[in-house]
């Protein structure tokens, strides 16, 4: 359904219809729950960031050219406003949105009333573009919605799959967010030569499922500027995301060619700007600040990996921790037997040390000791064997428990990873604000517990291995240079989320320098050998 108002040549005040339109946004917003706009991915675009982003696109068109502006998720026009404010009315030859909102959409329509603007109550994904080039958009703004894949659902996943790759040929992972195939359906609709400008999260630069957007951006467009604020800068309200903003073109490159990349402060004034070319981004794994300025970087440098000393595995993801991972006083309550147990860490924030002891059982030597749940047994055989188990799961049944993602795609719902305790740990995610400033804490585990996926386990390879079971007392040295590798290191292979979040996925944590762990190794030389690798650049990282 498209709404415009042809009387739009009337005279009106933008200042006054965007006071309007920020009280209006307030309402909708407080109208909706948190749940709702978070699965919706509605997170508006602040005015004042909305006309910084404008203003720094005007200086990349030419100045007297006719605008045909398109917003394929205008909400309620915060873009639209600034655009307004920057460009005169008789140099907007046309104004598009898309809004699949009713609410916002009306909105939209009733606070530009009298302007050219016309609103489409639509998904823009499933809307047919212009087929005239003279009609097509030559500036096209959009904060998509952010909204993660698991919001999306098998069907639409597919649609979407199937729509990037008829308007790019670009196929996306199916972990990627629905701004990535925003992205790729805008391209069909834009002019020949036509600036495209996106505010999107920044992670897509330093995870997996990014890498396709980063070869559309170079390969089948101009990449003219990348600007991210910074991690602590949180440019929306109850969104701990960090922003990055897109300029392109709608040109395909036949060179390579030079890109501006600024960090910190705003896009006006950034703190950080290097020229980077398109060369280097291409062999560039990650694109966030340490990568781009640091020429030197230590992972390249570095002639031994972790992932050359041991084999790195997330920890055990239960799929309901308060279920499955029970505390010794409701083991007891319930009688579960301990050959259906396992020991398990609690999270980090409740380790009083990163050594972690055991006490004459093997268990951590923690005030509170926790165990997992481990059944094998299909049902029939737990509710003769085990009736105390299978009451308990009788319980986890009502609860909704078998219906929870990751346990309704088991044999058995219940069902948990295989996962042997290891002396060497790595915590998940952290802030620089945590225990010692690090945000990532390397544990030494003296028990057989073993742990959540809010840690990374290191199980030493074949030759750490053997050099561990001759010397024993290596395993202090190792863990002392696991703790000396210098924090940069790590925060540069992993990525940072809003509200300065670092997190380490296991092919992250391989990529990092191990060269500190060979001094402290000190193994002869003819072993040597099984450790040193030629230099090479990072590979991918997991998501």
């Amino acid at each position: 359904m498209t709404w415009q108002n042809l009387d739009y040549k009337q005279p009106y005040n933008i200042d006054l219809t965007e006071n309007k339109r920020l009280i209006e946004q307030a309402q909708l917003d407080a109208s909706k729950s948190a749940a709702e706009r978070n699965r919706l991915g509605q997170f508006a675009t602040p005015n004042t960031l909305a006309i910084e982003i404008l203003s720094y696109s005007k200086t990349l068109l030419p100045p007297n050219e006719k605008i045909r502006f398109l917003d394929p998720a205008i909400g309620t026009g915060s873009f639209y406003s600034a655009l307004l404010k920057l460009f005169s009315i008789e140099q907007i030859e046309s104004a598009v949105g898309y809004e699949v909102d009713r609410d916002y959409a009306e909105t939209a329509l009733k606070l530009w009333a009298n302007t050219l603007l016309k609103v489409n109550l639509e998904d823009f994904t499933q809307s047919v573009p212009l087929e005239q080039e003279n009609l097509r958009p030559n500036l096209l703004v959009c904060n998509p919605p952010y909204v993660r894949h698991h919001h999306l659902s098998i069907e639409k996943k597919n649609f979407l799959r199937d729509l990037g790759i008829k308007a790019t040929g670009i196929q996306l992972s199916g972990l990627a967010g629905l701004y990535c195939y925003f992205m790729l359906a805008a391209h069909e609709w834009m002019s020949q030569n036509g600036l495209g400008c996106w505010l999107i999260p920044s992670e897509f630069m330093d995870v997996n499922y990014g890498r396709k957007i980063k070869e559309y951006l170079l390969n089948q467009v101009t990449l003219l500027r990348v600007h991210q604020f910074y991690y602590d800068d949180l440019q929306f309200d109850n969104v701990l995301v960090s922003t990055s903003v897109i300029w392109l073109r709608n040109t395909k490159p036949n060179y390579d060619y030079s890109v501006k990349f600024t960090w910190g402060g705003t896009i006006s004034e950034p703190i950080f700007s290097k020229i980077v070319s398109s060369k280097v981004l291409k062999e560039s794994s990650k694109w966030n600040r340490a990568t781009i300025l640091d020429t030197q970087k230590t992972s390249i440098k570095s002639k031994v990996k972790l992932s050359d000393l041991f084999e790195i595995k997330r920890g055990v993801a239960t799929g309901a921790n308060n279920f499955f991972i029970l505390s010794a006083e409701k083991i007891s309550e319930l009688g579960i037997p301990d050959e259906l147990l396992t020991p398990i860490l609690p999270s980090p924030r409740y380790l009083p040390d990163d050594e972690i002891f055991a006490d004459a059982q093997g268990n951590p030597s923690l005030k509170h000791k926790l165990f997992l749940l481990t059944c094998k047994q299909p049902p029939e055989e737990l509710r003769i064997n085990h009736p105390s188990v299978w009451n308990y799961l009788q319980q986890g049944v009502e609860a909704g428990i078998p219906e929870r993602y990751l346990c309704k795609h088991r044999s058995l719902w219940y069902l948990q990873e295989t996962r042997y305790s290891t002396k060497f740990l790595c915590t998940y995610m952290g802030r620089h604000q945590s225990k010692n400033s690090k945000p990532f804490r390397f544990i030494l585990n003296h028990s057989k517990a073993i742990a959540p996926n809010v840690y990374l386990m290191m199980y030493p390879k074949q030759h750490l291995a053997t050099l561990l079971a001759a010397d024993p007392e290596l395993l202090q040295s190792v863990w002392k240079a696991l703790n000396s590798i210098p924090v940069q290191s790590l925060i540069h292979e992993g990525r940072v989320y809003g509200d300065g979040l670092h997190k380490l996925e296991p092919r992250e944590l391989a990529n990092a320098p191990a060269d500190l762990l060979l001094e402290a190794l000190a193994h002869p030389p003819q072993l040597g050998s099984c450790f040193v690798r030629q230099p090479q650049s990072c590979g991918d990282v997991s998501c």
